[in-house]
């Protein structure tokens, strides 16, 4: 189904995480008052956030139920012979709401008392900080992957599609998927083909693509889209500020805030095209006026498929939150596809043990 090592994709889900916790801090502040709290370089190693050093946010906590929700649709496939990932991944959707103590308000039912393995696990269900639309979005869900009756471009779409790009199995199929699982909570064209661009370019980076090559190969698949001027303009934008020498500062100012879709995507693929290093990207994606934990986040994401999970300073890594699920889960995400299980599985122990941990629905 996949190429790309397990390292890569620990990579990918890993490097999202900790951009994550590094933005957390400093989300709703400005530049200057970064700078006023942690000096003139700004955020630069981890500080205490929701009462823990390493916490994680919203971003991680959706990046996961995103790649349960690919899992357990192959599941399905391979049982029931038949599955639809928007909507198995919506109930994924709903399962991370119920962690944020909130229910759908037409009684879509997401455990059907299997809960499955991710949603046991105590540290998920904790707020932290979650996007209003997604929330809203959420409640309001009358039918399993419907596309949300609302107009928001908000970031919570692109944010969370990366574990899209590792599991597909082509480019083309990145963008479309990425783009309907955004769609469900973000009706704005912008919302959902930005999430579309970044689920293509990590699937580019999986199969070896330069990251330049990646972000054209997904541009080209943008344009054939209606509505696809903002989202293309934005990041035409960030790579002509990372080829002419635009100082980081000014260049991301330009890009905007990352609180919506289309300047999230950009501000993160300009830090992973001019960065020297993770380190040096992560820490640029997080320190400026805006939503720092998802641009930190999306920004991980790339690099971390790109450079897998040795690339990750090993001090932001000690104490990450749910580092053991993250891992795992990126373990399964690679390694469903060869999974014997289903119709005609030979080891019906095993079977049995992944449906009970990733019920097919």
């Amino acid at each position: 189904m996949k190429s790309g090592s397990q390292n890569n994709f620990r990579g990918c889900l890993l490097g999202g995480a900790v951009g994550d916790v590094l933005g957390a801090p400093v989300e709703f502040m400005t530049r200057q008052a970064i700078i006023d709290s942690h000096g003139p370089r700004g955020i630069e190693n981890y500080v205490s956030a929701y009462g823990r050093v390493g916490a994680i946010t919203d971003d991680t906590q959706m990046t996961l139920f995103t790649a349960e929700g690919l899992i357990r649709g192959l599941v399905r496939e391979r049982h029931k012979g038949i599955t639809t990932y928007p909507g198995v991944t919506a109930n994924a959707y709903l399962r991370w709401l119920h962690t944020q103590g909130s229910n759908n308000s037409y009684g879509l039912d997401p455990f059907l008392d299997e809960p499955g393995w991710l949603y046991s696990k105590a540290a998920l269900h904790n707020c932290r900080a979650p996007g209003s639309t997604c929330l809203s979005a959420l409640r309001n869900m009358d039918s399993l992957g419907e596309r949300a009756v609302n107009n928001s471009k908000g970031c919570g779409g692109v944010m969370r599609v990366a574990p899209v790009g590792l599991f597909v199995q082509d480019v083309g199929q990145a963008f479309s998927l990425g783009c309907e699982l955004a769609a469900i909570t973000h009706g704005h064209p912008t919302g959902f083909l930005a999430a579309g661009v970044l689920a293509a370019v990590i699937a580019g980076l999986r199969e070896g693509d330069s990251l330049d090559d990646a972000i054209q190969s997904a541009k080209n698949l943008l344009v054939r889209e209606q509505d696809y001027e903002e989202t293309l303009t934005t990041l035409d934008l960030a790579q002509k500020l990372a080829a002419d020498g635009t100082e980081p500062v000014d260049a991301i100012a330009q890009l905007g805030g990352g609180w919506i879709a289309e300047e999230a995507l950009a501000i993160s693929v300009y830090c992973a095209l001019i960065a020297k290093n993770f380190r040096e990207a992560i820490v640029m994606a997080v320190n400026h006026s805006g939503d720092s934990d998802s641009t930190g986040a999306i920004t991980g994401n790339l690099l971390g498929v790109i450079g897998g999970e040795d690339i990750i300073p090993a001090e932001w890594l000690e104490p990450l939150e749910l580092r053991g699920v993250i891992v795992e889960l990126a373990n399964d995400l690679h390694d469903c596809g060869g999974w014997d299980i289903g119709m005609g599985a030979e080891d019906q122990d095993f079977d049995d043990y992944i449906w009970k941990k990733y019920p097919g629905f």
